[in-house]
């Protein structure tokens, strides 16, 4: 069985929608299908919540403009008959509950992030609805499902939640051999999950491909498609290297590598649900369907050319520690984790020395870090610096570590650039090393690392 994912902007017009109703209705067993929100309503959603409190009629405005863009997806899909207002009926009702929703927290002033986070779920809710619409005015039977409603259980982390994988194939496990033996579509919600004690928990930005990998792992899908308005992986950004090639194969952890890094195709955490399961996994691109798109393979995929793309990443800054001997004294880095853990801070890499510890972070939680750790005492620390005027360059492939000269042509090639690395960390894993540059160099290494490892002939 397959398992067949759709982005956002493939829903985010008509001509979209109706391509994605062709895709499905031309697989010869029908697939599972899991949605996004269709493109910009999770970021009206957003807004909707962040206006309720300062902005007057801020509830109408986002209610009307949601039903807006979903009843016109619905009236340029799905023809004029029966169909339609049963449709518009489904739509309406879940739109109702998003007014209701914001209604009630203009009223206490307040919004939980439980509440924050069922409202963000409505977007992935109306699609699966309108596309579940589309297909049946298409001639083809389908049904949609709410991850919640279907047992998508997960961790208490709301914004970065983690799948129960064990429950939900237990949960879905009567439903997954449903799944394989009727001829309908089933269309299910991305992005968000469900707690234990009933609280929407979501997944993060792009989290709909986590969830997809999710579902294909709790049915036993044989092959997952995630379908997006781009070609697949490329040697670099094509808005900062033009002459960008698509990547034909990247292996599991190459894939995973290059989406924590900072390249933008796949949730960073997608492949882990499908860790030891050999379900093949490929990135098509709904402008040229027919394209072969990149094959994500759970089989190394190390060749000649061990490197397979460079990517860049200016969400993240630096926090460092100073004090003699602050590297050195046991419990130093134990007290700072656990004091940012509390915060909710992730950190993304720790690099010591006898006289300073530095911290890898996103940009959005270093202020708060900054003041954190500030009032922490661990008796060595004498000051705190932050840089956040950064760019973590990575490049990645199978094998790099283990290939001899690889490291010189990188830093080779960066060092006739004329730039100045900050930071280096090679070995953390075997298929990714990365650096740090002043993020006005960036671009610049980006483009020379690419003339080095895909445009000069060796």
């Amino acid at each position: 069985m397959k398992v067949m994912k759709f982005g956002g902007g493939c829903l985010k017009d008509a001509d979209g929608l109706g391509r994605v109703v062709d895709l499905i209705r031309a697989e010869k067993q029908p697939p599972c299908v899991v949605v996004s929100a269709v493109a910009g309503v999770t970021d009206l959603l957003l807004r909707g919540l962040a206006d309720v409190h300062r902005t007057k009629n801020a509830v109408g405005r986002t209610v009307a403009c949601c039903r807006d863009v979903h009843l016109k997806l619905l009236e340029q899909t799905v023809a004029d008959d029966c169909s339609r207002p049963e449709a518009a009926h489904a739509l309406n009702v879940e739109i109702d509950k998003v007014e209701r929703i914001l209604t009630g927290i203009t009223l206490t002033g307040e919004a939980t992030v439980a509440v924050r986070n069922l409202v963000l779920s409505f977007g992935e809710r109306l699609a699966a609805r309108l596309v579940s619409a589309a297909l049946r005015a298409g001639g083809v039977q389908a049904r949609h499902f709410d991850a919640d409603a279907i047992g998508l259980l997960t961790d208490d982390n709301l914004d970065n939640a983690t799948a129960d994988l064990k429950a939900f194939r237990k949960n879905i496990g009567r439903k997954a051999s449903v799944f394989r033996r009727d001829c309908v579509v089933h269309v299910i919600t991305g992005f968000f999950g469900v707690t234990t004690r009933g609280r929407i928990s979501l997944f993060g930005r792009n989290g709909s491909d986590y969830s997809a990998a999710v579902v294909a792992r709790a049915i036993g899908a044989d092959e997952l498609e995630i379908w997006k308005d781009v070609d697949g992986f490329m040697t670099a950004d094509p808005k900062t290297i033009p002459q960008a090639r698509k990547i034909d194969r990247l292996s599991y952890y190459e894939a995973a590598e290059l989406s924590y890094f900072g390249a933008k195709i796949l949730h960073p955490r997608t492949l882990e649900p499908l860790e030891g399961m050999k379900i093949a996994v490929r990135i098509k691109s709904l402008l040229d369907p027919s394209g072969p798109g990149t094959e994500i393979c759970s089989e190394g995929c190390e060749n000649e050319d061990v490197v397979k793309s460079v990517t860049a990443d200016d969400a993240i800054a630096v926090l460092r520690i100073h004090g003699p001997g602050v590297g050195y004294k046991p419990g130093v880095i134990g007290r700072i984790g656990r004091r940012l853990s509390d915060k909710g801070v992730n950190i993304h890499a720790i690099i010591t020395a006898q006289t300073c510890i530095n911290l890898l972070l996103d940009k959005k939680d270093a202020r708060e870090s900054y003041d954190a750790l500030r009032g922490l005492d661990v008796g060595v620390m004498s000051r705190l610096d932050l840089e956040e005027d950064i760019m973590l360059i990575a490049v990645v492939g199978d094998g790099l570590l283990n290939r001899k000269g690889v490291a010189a042509r990188i830093f080779s090639s960066v060092s006739r650039a004329g730039i100045n690395v900050k930071m280096i960390s090679t070995g953390a894993s075997e298929a990714a090393s990365y650096f740090i540059v002043r993020d006005s160099d960036g671009d610049k290494a980006i483009k020379a690392l690419h003339r080095e490892f895909f445009e000069t002939s060796r």
